[in-house]
């Protein structure tokens, strides 16, 4: 009786070894197992376990920055636009229907079936979280024209003439083929008021929806919900107002110190704010000596710091118009104006590769310069990191970033 008491005991003390083993060996593997996620993490792989947030690159942020033009209506691993996107981690394109410098079609688009393949071999070949973009506003100023099998997008102007709920109908289908082309970007509405109905940028070529500044914040809203309900995003532009100017940016700086009336022309930017309808805003390349002697609203904190952000509580990311445009070539050098536009508050620079000459190493250039200001206590890293997190949570916001860094 006492033996088999005692046996029952050895095999009691028996089991409990066994599971105690059993216990330490588990607890070993599983910190095994973090180390080996938060080592993988920490060398930039991916692990859907790791709880150690990955910091992006200095070089990362500079490049999301960055939305670039360039030529070819299609494209290999060889192109050089590949290439760059690759190597700078570029964040977006633009495309255009005109090459400017050479006088020439075509430049990126021919047709619907041509622009769907170029779009799509683009993010294969690159990133699938660019901006694909281009300037779709209807009328005069839309790269996808009705004579190259794209659907015809009447221009603000007319649409204004009618309610604010027949521009919303109007502008559905242009959203819709946007969505179905691989776009994700349309640089549109105009809200500048058409002040000045013979301006040659705006009121000439028919960009305002009226000279009446509650229809213009009416129709922009009812724009910006038609492409909203394909999931394209919107580019509110010309802030401050471009609308009684009497040049053209593109061509050199335009003054309207004179002529800009802040009360009616910031009245379109102001509700939209209000109502949450901006994705990003753009700036315009105007000078108001009254407001900033010196810079024209592109490259002023003036303008975009203490009006746009501090005044009308903007969060939202800034876009700058094209940097090679005559009003920011011409007058400031290319390194001085890249400085003034981060420093100022823009989030996104354009670089359209698009007006008096084409520069083939635009991205390298651009990206240098940045950097090269960064180490030189010209510009900030929080500055650029704050771009960077406000790019990345648009991007996110629209699913172009299918899984948060």
């Amino acid at each position: 009786m006492k033996l088999k008491r005692f046996l029952i005991f050895l095999l009691f003390l028996l089991l409990c070894a066994v599971l105690f083993l059993s216990f330490i060996f588990s607890s070993c593997k599983k910190e095994k197992e973090v180390d080996t996620t938060q080592a993988g993490t920490l060398a930039g792989e991916t692990s859907s376990t790791a709880q150690i947030p990955v910091t992006p690159t200095l070089d990362r942020m500079i490049g999301e920055m960055l939305i670039l033009g360039f030529r070819g209506t299609e494209v290999d691993n060889t192109s050089k636009i590949v290439k760059d996107i690759n190597k700078y981690n570029i964040g977006g394109v633009i495309l255009f229907n005109y090459d400017v410098p050479s006088k020439s079609f075509p430049r990126n688009i021919v047709d619907p079936k041509q622009t769907k393949k170029l779009i799509e071999d683009l993010k294969k070949l690159t990133r699938s979280d660019l901006f694909i973009a281009v300037d779709a506003e209807g009328g005069y100023v839309n790269r996808l024209k009705a004579e190259y099998g794209f659907m015809q997008i009447e221009s603000p102007e007319v649409l204004g003439e009618s309610s604010p709920q027949n521009t919303f109908l109007k502008i559905l289908p242009l959203g819709m083929e946007l969505n179905d082309l691989g776009f994700n970007l349309n640089f549109a509405p105009v809200v500048d008021v058409n002040i000045n109905k013979n301006n040659p940028v705006i009121g000439h070529l028919e960009r305002s929806f009226s000279d009446d500044p509650v229809k213009v914040y009416e129709h922009a809203g009812y724009f910006i919900d038609a492409m909203h309900q394909y999931n394209i995003i919107t580019a509110i532009k010309h802030f401050p107002g471009h609308g009684s100017s009497t040049e053209d940016s593109h061509l050199g700086l335009v003054d309207i110190t004179d002529t800009y009336n802040e009360e009616v022309e910031l009245f379109p930017f102001k509700k939209l704010i209000e109502g949450g309808k901006t994705d990003i805003i753009m700036t315009a390349h105007i000078m108001n000596t009254n407001i900033d002697p010196d810079n024209p609203a592109t490259l002023s904190s003036i303008f975009l710091k203490d009006i746009l952000r501090g005044r009308l509580n903007y969060e939202g990311v800034i876009v700058s118009d094209d940097m090679q445009m005559g009003a920011i070539a011409t007058y400031f050098g290319f390194e001085e104006a890249i400085i003034k536009a981060i420093n100022a508050g823009c989030d996104l620079l354009i670089f359209s590769n698009n007006g008096r000459e084409y520069d083939d190493d635009i991205a390298q250039k651009a990206v240098e310069v940045i950097k090269k200001a960064i180490i030189e206590r010209k510009i900030t890293e929080e500055e650029i990191s704050s771009s960077y997190n406000r790019i990345k949570q648009l991007k996110e916001n629209y699913g172009i970033i299918k899984n948060k860094i």
